[in-house]
């Protein structure tokens, strides 16, 4: 269902848009694509001196799985946000360790201290990260907006799945030139 409304306490949330994650193949966007859309809707966001959260992935939930990343040591500037965000002193930061940016962290206790009731989502793996963090928002009572075309994935099918069938049930969903026009 296409965006109809943005709350005027809105956030926009950007997840693992960062170098090691950045570097990987995606599909259907590539990730320049994705980090200039994100980079887009936050400098609209700023000047309407509504809140940007950056996030970031640090490490890795324990536990077993069955396609573990093991053995192989990233570099040291993996976690590094990309230079194209802009990182302003006003941006929330976010380093997580598990999938969605909201367990463990200090999101949602930023959020609701500025009275945020509503986030756009936008980043690194749609059916991951952003997915994952889309669900928590949900469950935590936001209004959430996924940009569909400020979002990618490591499988192509994956990330269909998840605007077709997830995204639908958690909120609304429309591109950034939408929400970009929706914040007035």
């Amino acid at each position: 269902m296409p965006a109809t409304t943005l709350d005027p306490t809105t956030a926009l949330i950007l997840i693992d848009l960062q170098k090691g994650i950045a570097g990987l193949p995606a599909a259907p966007h590539p990730a320049a694509e994705v980090i200039a859309r994100g980079a887009r809707l936050a400098a609209a966001f700023r000047v309407r001196d509504l809140p940007v959260v950056l996030v970031n992935v640090t490490g890795g939930a324990p536990g077993r799985t069955e396609t573990a990343l093991t053995g192989t040591t990233p570099p040291a500037d993996w976690a590094d946000l990309v230079p194209e965000l802009d990182r302003q002193p006003t941006d929330i930061t976010v380093s997580k360790q598990q999938w969605g940016a909201f367990h463990g962290t200090h999101l949602d206790l930023e959020l609701r201290r500025r009275g945020i009731t509503q986030v756009v989502l936008a980043g690194i793996a749609t059916s991951i990260g952003v997915e994952s963090t889309a669900r928590a928002a949900h469950e935590h009572g936001y209004h959430v907006t996924i940009a569909t075309d400020a979002v990618t994935d490591l499988d192509e099918a994956a990330h269909r799945n998840s605007l077709q069938k997830i995204f639908p049930r958690l909120g609304e969903t429309d591109t950034t030139e939408a929400i970009i026009t929706l914040l007035g």
